[in-house]
């Protein structure tokens, strides 16, 4: 579970549908990306920055604790 990718979205007031349709995605996926069931792709990543600049990507989606693989 990516809980700094959540936080962030909830900080924002958002739900996952809009926060899915901000960066251009279905909500399945990025709903699997918050889970930990999906890796968020390139293209996902470089949408992300483009709709939220002011934030580090690499703390959200680079942070070897939130993924499930570096933990176990």
């Amino acid at each position: 579970m990516n809980t700094l990718l959540i936080e962030f979205r909830k900080s924002l007031g958002l739900t996952t549908e809009e926060m899915a349709k901000r960066v251009g995605v279905s909500t399945s996926f990025y709903e699997k990306i918050e889970y930990g069931d999906r890796n968020p792709s390139f293209n996902f990543i470089t949408a992300f920055k483009k709709t939220f600049p002011m934030i580090d990507v690499d703390r959200i989606f680079f942070n070897h604790n939130e993924h499930k693989t570096c933990s176990e």
